[in-house]
C-alpha cells in the first residue's frame, strides 16, 4: 500500500549532514488529530488514517529509510551544535504539482543529536504546535503543517508524568541557518554542496546564475523580510528566534514558546526562558536582520575568492533588509487601515496609531476590526486620529473592503488556546477540534464572540518551551 509518493534526496548529501535510524517502537499508537484537508491537499493517502503506528515511527514503511538532520545554531546568541533530538523524516513527498515537502515527526525517540534528551514529546507541547501552525497558515503566513498528531501510549516524565505525543510536520525542507552554520564547520566541499542543494531544491532559477551564492543570500534575505513583515503585522511573537529556528525557504517553523498579542505592547515577550527580552515583538526584525548575518557569514567562503570582497558584497546584500521589510512593513500596516499603497507619509499616520494604541493598552486584532465599522465610538481614545484617517481614506476606493481582506476577525487567542490545551489533556478534544474549525476561517465574521475577546489584562500570560 503506498501512502506516500517519496523521492527523498537530502540523503544524496554526505553522511554528515544526516543520520539514518529508525524511530523508537510506541507501546500503542492512536490519532488524535488526522488534518484531512492537508493530507487531500498533498494527494497524501487517506488510507493513512488506518495506520497510526507509521505516524508514530513504530512502523516503518517498507522501502524507507527514517533519516535525522545535522545542524548547528545560535540560541540566545551563543553558538551551540545541534541536530535534531528527537524528530524523524520519513521522506520526501512529492505532490501531483511536482511540489516537494518533508515529512517529519517529532517527538518520534532518540537520535545521536538528542544530547540528554529523551527524544519524545508530550501531547499539549504537540496540541499547541498543530494549532498555532494551522492558524498561520489560515492567516496567509507561511509555515510548516501539521498532518497529524499520535498518542504513543506511553507517559513521558517531565515536571509531572504526561501522556506522551508525535507529530507529523510537513515542510518544504528542514534547512535551516543552523544547517549552515554546521556546514561550514565541517569543509568547504560541504559547504559548497549544501548551497548547490538549497538552490537545486528552493531556487532551481538561481542555478545557472552569476555568483548565484550571493544571490542565494539576497533571496534568504527577501523571504525572510517578508515573513518578519508579516509576523509583526498580525501580532505573532515566535519567542525562540534562534538561528536553528530560521529556515532558507522562509517558512515559520518551531512553534515553542509562540503567542499572539492581545493587547497591543511594542516590548511583549511570552516565552518564560527570554528574561532580557531578547525575542520581544519590537526586537523580531532585528534578531532577523542578526540571524541573516550569521547565515551571510557562512556563505563567505562562497561569495568571493578574496574575503574582502566577500565581506563587502555580503554586506552590501544584509543592507537591503531593512529597506525590504519597511516596504512589505508599511504595504501590509496600510492594508490594515485600507490604503492599497501606502507612502511613507502615510507612515506617520500608521505609527501614530500604534502609538496611540499602546498608550491606551488597546487590543491590537480588535482596534483594527472595530475601525472598519460605522460606529467607532468605542475607539474614544482615537477619536482625532480617526478624523484624520477617514480624510486619508476618502480618496480609497474599496478601503473597508481591503480591511477586511487583511484583519482578521479571530486568532489563535492566548487564553482560548490554554482551555483547549486543558480540556484535551484530560480527555476531552471538542475544545480543540471547535477551535481549529473556527482558526480555519480567520476572515469570516460569523464566530462566536469568545474566540473575538482577548484575555485578562491581570494576568499576565506565560508560555514555555515545550516543543
Amino acid at each position: 500500500m503506498k501512502f506516500f509518493n517519496f523521492d527523498t534526496t537530502y540523503t544524496n548529501l554526505s553522511e554528515i549532514f544526516f543520520e539514518f535510524n529508525a524511530p523508537h517502537t510506541f507501546p500503542h499508537s492512536e490519532y488524535v488529530l488526522f488534518n484531512e484537508a492537508l493530507a487531500h491537499e498533498l494527494n497524501i493517502s487517506l488510507q493513512l488514517k488506518d495506520h497510526p503506528e507509521i505516524l508514530t515511527g513504530s512502523t516503518v514503511i517498507d522501502g524507507t529509510s527514517p533519516y535525522s538532520t545535522a545542524y548547528a545554531g545560535h540560541q540566545f546568541g551563543n553558538f551551540t551544535m545541534l541536530g535534531d533530538g528527537r524528530q524523524h523524516i520519513l521522506g520526501e513527498h512529492i505532490t501531483p504539482q511536482h511540489k516537494r515537502y518533508d515529512i517529519q515527526l517529532k517527538g518520534s525517540g532518540r537520535t545521536r543529536f538528542s544530547r540528554s534528551g529523551d527524544g519524545k514529546a508530550t501531547l499539549g507541547p504537540m496540541l499547541r504546535e498543530y494549532i498555532i501552525s494551522e492558524a498561520m497558515h489560515h492567516l496567509n503566513i507561511p509555515t510548516t503543517r501539521s498532518l497529524a498528531i499520535c498518542s504513543t501510549g506511553e507517559k513521558v516524565l517531565r515536571e509531572n508524568v504526561l501522556q506522551g505525543a508525535v507529530l507529523t510536520r510537513i515542510a518544504e525542507s528542514n534547512i535551516r541557518v543552523g544547517t549552515f552554520e554546521y556546514a561550514v564547520r565541517t569543509a568547504y566541499e560541504h559547504l559548497k554542496e549544501l548551497a548547490d542543494y538549497t538552490i537545486d531544491r528552493h531556487f532551481p532559477d538561481l542555478i545557472h546564475k552569476d555568483n548565484k551564492y550571493l544571490k542565494l543570500l539576497d533571496k534568504v534575505i527577501d523571504k525572510q523580510a517578508q515573513l518578519i513583515a508579516q509576523w509583526q503585522s498580525i501580532g505573532f511573537i515566535h519567542g525562540v528566534m534562534n538561528t536553528d529556528n530560521m529556515t532558507v525557504s522562509g517558512e515559520t517553523i518551531d512553534y515553542g514558546p509562540c503567542a499572539f498579542m492581545d493587547y497591543y505592547h511594542t516590548h511583549t515577550v511570552f516565552s518564560s526562558i527570554d528574561m532580557q527580552g531578547r525575542y520581544a515583538y519590537i526586537n523580531q526584525p532585528a534578531i532577523a536582520l542578526w540571524n541573516l548575518t550569521r547565515f551571510a557569514e557562512t556563505l563567505l567562503p562562497l561569495i568571493h575568492t578574496d574575503e574582502q570582497e566577500a565581506i563587502h558584497l555580503a554586506e552590501s546584500a544584509l543592507e537591503k533588509f531593512k529597506h525590504s521589510y519597511q516596504t512589505y512593513y508599511r504595504t501590509m500596516m496600510g492594508q490594515k487601515i485600507g490604503i492599497e499603497s501606502p507612502s511613507e507619509e502615510d507612515m506617520v499616520l500608521i505609527d501614530e496609531l500604534l502609538s496611540l494604541m499602546e498608550q491606551h493598552e488597546m487590543d491590537y486584532t480588535n482596534t483594527f476590526l472595530t475601525l472598519q465599522n460605522e460606529d467607532t465610538t468605542s475607539l474614544e481614545p482615537l477619536s482625532s486620529w480617526i478624523k484624520k484617517w477617514k480624510n486619508r481614506i476618502r480618496i480609497e476606493e474599496n478601503a473597508i473592503q481591503l480591511m477586511r481582506k487583511v484583519n482578521p476577525v479571530v486568532i489563535p487567542r492566548n487564553h482560548i488556546v490554554e482551555e483547549a490545551l486543558d480540556d484535551a489533556i484530560h480527555g476531552d478534544l471538542s475544545t480543540v477540534k471547535a477551535l481549529l474549525q473556527v482558526i480555519s476561517q480567520p476572515f469570516h465574521s460569523d464566530h462566536a464572540d469568545k474566540y473575538k475577546q482577548p484575555g485578562p489584562k491581570d494576568r499576565p500570560y506565560q508560555t514555555y518551551c515545550g516543543t
